[in-house]
C-alpha cells in the first residue's frame, strides 16, 4: 500500500453524508454488501462547479481510499472535468490497487456519475 493510499485510508477525507446537498449518487444497496455513496453540492453562483463532494461506503479499506480520493478530485472541477475522471485516475493517485479491489474505484465513479447525471 502507497503512503498516500494509508493516509486515505486513515485520514479519510470528506465523509458524508452532507446535509445540503444538491445531488446524490448510490452504486450498491447499504445494507447488503458494498456500496458506495457520493453528494455533490454545485455552486450557486457558478452553475455546474462542484464546491463540495462527502462519501460514504462500505467494503475494505480500499473502498475507503477509492471514494476519499473521488472526491478530493472533483472539488473545485466543473461538471465536464469530473465526467472525465476515470477509475485509472484513482489508481493512479493511489499508487496502484491490488488486483481484485479495482471494484471499488470503479463503483465510486459509477457513483460520481449517477450523481452528475442529475445535474
Amino acid at each position: 500500500m502507497s503512503a498516500i493510499a494509508a493516509d486515505h485510508v486513515n485520514n479519510p477525507r470528506n465523509r458524508g453524508p452532507l446535509e445540503r446537498f444538491t445531488h446524490l449518487g448510490l452504486v450498491g444497496s447499504p445494507g447488503e454488501g458494498a456500496f458506495v455513496q457520493i453528494w455533490l453540492i454545485e455552486d450557486a453562483q457558478e452553475p455546474r462547479k462542484i464546491t463540495q463532494a462527502a462519501y460514504q461506503t462500505h467494503g475494505c479499506i480500499w473502498s475507503i481510499a477509492c471514494a476519499s480520493v473521488l472526491v478530493q478530485l472533483v472539488i473545485g472541477r466543473n461538471v465536464a472535468q469530473a465526467q472525465l475522471i476515470e477509475p485509472r485516475d484513482i489508481e493512479l493517485v493511489l499508487g496502484g490497487i491490488p488486483e481484485g479491489k479495482g471494484e471499488y474505484a470503479e463503483m465510486s465513479v459509477k457513483a460520481l456519475r449517477k450523481a452528475i447525471g442529475e445535474l
